[in-house]
């Protein structure tokens, strides 16, 4: 089973001029895309007892997600302000301050089952405290025991002071196994660097694989021992809320199928498994791109979409 931690909250859409509540957070998301994917996933984080609460709670369940880590708060459910951009883009508002997020402190943290084989920790996890804190101390404790995989998610609105947060995720970096980060990402956190630099630079940190998303171009990827390029999969955007997110799930499924991601595993990461792996994870971002909100596909809807662009 994989632990995802983070952020569950409610985004406010304007649709049609008018807000409309929305299940999200990066973290929320992954968890939900990887139930719908197959992959046994648990929410590790905090939900509220109110409406907001429920309606996240409830989505988590219908996609599968083991709710046995959840702790619940009467504090009210954090609620991201999302602003469209052109070309589908988005743009949030957190309002964060006394809301289900800070209700995490460290001495809150349960013991993980031993089917928990690996955690995946991203977003405001990683950068507004609390819960920050309580995250960076589960993965202290996990680290080398069980596979981390970070998604840092940048939010600029909220993550602060960019030097102070490069040193922090470079040092939860340096206990990873897998980084999955945006273009978007790597320019916040490195700015000045190119690509090709920001993945030496975090592969030097020490985890086994890091993956860029490149938007509608696509994304590249590096090990130790290989790398991929892979172009973008062409539809016409709806939204891309939670493409990021369904792209990093389907990413940890496809090595997960292929033997390539436990603590144990064996399997080189070289450019042909790459490729597989990444092209896999594009086309489970552009099927989220065609639609409203982050709704992630179902395996059998990644296989029968790659089915049909093999056909043509």
């Amino acid at each position: 089973m994989i632990v995802v931690g983070g952020e569950a909250l409610v985004d406010l859409v304007d649709e049609n001029g008018l807000p409309t509540p929305v299940a999200g957070g990066g973290p929320f998301n992954t968890a939900i895309a990887l139930g719908r994917l197959g992959i046994p996933v648990a929410y590790l984080g905090t939900l509220s007892h109110d409406a907001y609460g429920s309606l996240l709670a409830r989505v988590l369940t219908e996609a599968g997600v083991d709710m046995s880590l959840v702790r619940w708060s009467a504090a009210p459910t954090p609620v991201a302000v999302v602003h469209r951009q052109d070309g589908g883009e988005h743009t949030y508002t957190f309002p964060l301050a006394g809301t289900s997020l800070a209700d995490f402190p460290p001495e809150a943290l349960p013991a993980l089952p031993d089917r928990v084989w690996a955690i995946h920790v991203g977003t405001l996890a990683l950068a507004v405290d609390p819960p920050a804190a309580a995250y960076a101390a589960l993965l202290d404790r996990e680290a080398g025991r069980r596979t981390i995989v970070l998604d840092p998610n940048v939010r600029p609105a909220v993550f602060g002071d960019q030097d102070a947060y490069r040193a922090h995720f470079e040092g939860f970096a340096k206990s990873a196994d897998v980084v999955k980060l945006s273009d978007d990402d790597a320019a916040w956190i490195y700015p000045g660097l190119e690509l090709a630099q920001v993945l030496e630079r975090i592969l030097a940190l020490g985890p086994r694989l890091v993956a860029i998303t490149l938007g509608a171009q696509g994304a590249v990827a590096a090990s130790r021992d290989g790398q991929a390029n892979v172009p973008g999969v062409p539809v016409t955007v709806v939204d891309t809320v939670g493409a990021g997110d369904s792209f990093g799930a389907a990413l940890l499924a496809a090595l997960v199928e292929r033997d390539a991601l436990h603590p144990r595993a064996t399997r080189t990461l070289d450019d042909a498994l790459l490729e597989e792996a990444v092209a896999y994870a594009m086309t489970a971002s552009a099927i989220t791109c065609t639609r409203r909100g982050a709704v992630p596909p179902t395996r059998a809807e990644i296989d029968a979409w790659m089915g049909a662009s093999e056909k043509v």
